[in-house]
């Protein structure tokens, strides 16, 4: 296969996953695309932006369309290194330590709010983020291939936080702030979401409930003042 039939083809594969992501992921196109570029230049990406946006949706939705292994994990305050990275445990029956790998081994790592966490545990990530290897004891594991580190924040509510040092942020080879969808792809937002939803028995009269709230029962005479709303709402949280 020549170059130019290799370039046609990856090409090809890039604008099949924009378009099916695109379908699940409504109103963040800056984000996908972002989200894209880090998996193929294998560079981490640290995303900011409001609660509710779809950040951690977008990064499932792409791990999947990839194929690549994927792993969350929620940073909080009391959140340890070893909860990370992985640590070692000892076997009173085989009388030695074994390791236990952390949710670091993966391909696409979400850190959700990456600062909510103290510099001990945010510098635990420098070794994987830089050198993409993670040392547990006296052993030094290599990650997996391809290993990216997407981090989420929250623009709002600092109290509580840890800035991200300069260190960690020289690790992340770009950020993307996102904003709330228009009003045509929040309208796109509701459409979709009720496929989403996993219903009841059929007898059960919760899906009398649900198919109440089918979007082609209410009128735009409904839908336009609840937009309408979440509007005023966004204006007072900005």
């Amino acid at each position: 296969m020549s170059d130019e039939e290799t370039e046609t083809n990856v090409l090809s594969l890039i604008s099949e996953v924009r378009e099916k992501s695109q379908t699940m992921v409504i109103g963040q196109v800056d984000l996908v695309e972002s989200i894209l570029a880090a998996l193929i230049c294998e560079g981490h990406l640290l995303i900011e932006g409001m609660p509710g946006l779809g950040k951690t949706l977008s990064c499932k939705v792409l791990s999947r369309l990839c194929d690549l292994a994927f792993k969350r994990i929620q940073f909080t305050p009391d959140l340890l290194p070893s909860d990370l990275i992985g640590t070692l445990i000892y076997s009173q029956k085989n009388e030695n330590f074994t390791t236990k790998f952390g949710p670091i081994f993966t391909q696409i790592l979400l850190a959700d709010e990456i600062n909510r966490s103290p510099a001990k545990v945010q510098s635990a990530l420098l070794e994987a983020m830089g050198e993409y290897q993670v040392t547990i004891g006296e052993e030094t594991h290599k990650l997996l291939h391809p290993f990216v580190v997407l981090a989420t924040q929250n623009p709002i509510d600092h109290e509580g936080t840890y800035p991200l040092p300069e260190a960690q942020m020289d690790r992340f080879m770009m950020k993307v702030k996102i904003g709330y969808p228009n009003k045509e792809d929040e309208i796109g937002m509701y459409l979709k979401g009720n496929s989403y939803l996993i219903k009841a028995k059929k007898d059960s009269f919760i899906n009398d409930c649900i198919n109440c709230l089918d979007p082609a029962i209410l009128s735009n005479n409904i839908l336009n003042p609840i937009l309408n709303i979440t509007d005023e709402r966004k204006d007072k949280t900005i």
